[in-house]
């Protein structure tokens, strides 16, 4: 590994750090909004409005749960030193790949197959 790479490597580590105590901070409030929501839902009028806030705050806190075990397991791949390349081919995962999806597990040409098959092995 060159030392550009390790680098490189070394912020995507500080920048996963980052990204996952802003999820989990995230989802924390979506939590605590949901609570909310049950807390008062006795109102027939407001149901309608509710159930609404409901669904979307459930929809985010599913979301940034999913994120968070992404972020998690790229956490663990950095710890074990299998960060970084892909899981099909083996291959080094570009930087700007890593960049833009630091939880990227496919290359790129190995993603495009992935998608290609409809998502089965």
């Amino acid at each position: 590994m060159t030392l550009q790479r390790a680098e490189a490597l070394a912020k995507l580590r500080v920048d996963l750090k980052t990204r996952r105590e802003a999820m989990q901070a995230a989802l924390q409030g979506d939590l605590t909004a949901l609570n909310a929501i049950y807390r008062n839902s006795s109102d027939p009028v407001d149901f309608a409005s509710e159930s609404a806030n409901e669904e979307f705050v459930s929809y985010m806190a599913d979301f940034e749960s999913r994120e968070l075990n992404l972020i998690d397991e790229a956490l663990l791949r950095l710890n074990s030193g299998e960060y970084g390349n892909c899981d099909k081919c083996e291959s080094p995962i570009p930087l700007e790949r890593l960049e833009a999806i630091p939880h990227a597990t496919l290359c790129i040409r190995c993603q495009v197959e992935f998608e290609k098959s409809g998502f089965r092995d």
